[in-house]
């Protein structure tokens, strides 16, 4: 297995592991009455400004330690170059992951559209934020497998 295809793998991974952690913590908050209204917008706007650097940070973190890991047990460096293979794998992924992010954002204005709660709105516009993440490393786990 290639360091691009571990290194997308440990991404996906932590993608994954931290959404999970992140909205366990937010249900056992919402459910302690420690915040606000489900249907308060301050609700869902501070959803979704901490789920960004608590992924941000998270990764960081993961991705650190994968480096440090994957050095000792295989003596292998992170590749300092990027040649036109890599380039394009990484268009096709963002291509993937930004058309199922704009499906999701689409799906979530018209949840609206047709009278549904905001609340809805606002579950369907963060799942499609963590789905266009996974899309995007199983985008590159797969272009890599496949070599194109």
């Amino acid at each position: 297995m290639s360091f691009q295809e571990k290194r997308n793998l440990v991404s996906l991974l932590s993608n994954l592991l931290i959404s999970i952690i992140y909205f366990v913590y937010v249900i056992q908050n919402y459910v302690s009455g420690s915040l606000t209204d489900i249907t308060d917008f301050r609700f869902w706007g501070a959803v979704i400004l901490i789920l960004i650097p608590v992924q941000i940070v998270g990764k960081i973190i993961l991705h650190i330690i994968f480096t440090i890991i994957n050095k000792i047990i295989t003596n292998e460096d992170e590749p300092s170059f990027s040649d036109e293979l890599d380039k394009l794998i990484e268009l096709k992924a963002a291509r993937n992951s930004l058309i199922l992010f704009m499906i999701g954002f689409v799906i979530s204005m018209a949840s609206l559209v047709i009278g549904m709660p905001i609340a809805l709105m606002f579950i369907i516009l963060i799942l499609s934020l963590i789905s266009s993440e996974v899309i995007w490393d199983v985008s590159h786990l797969y272009l890599y497998r496949k070599g194109f």
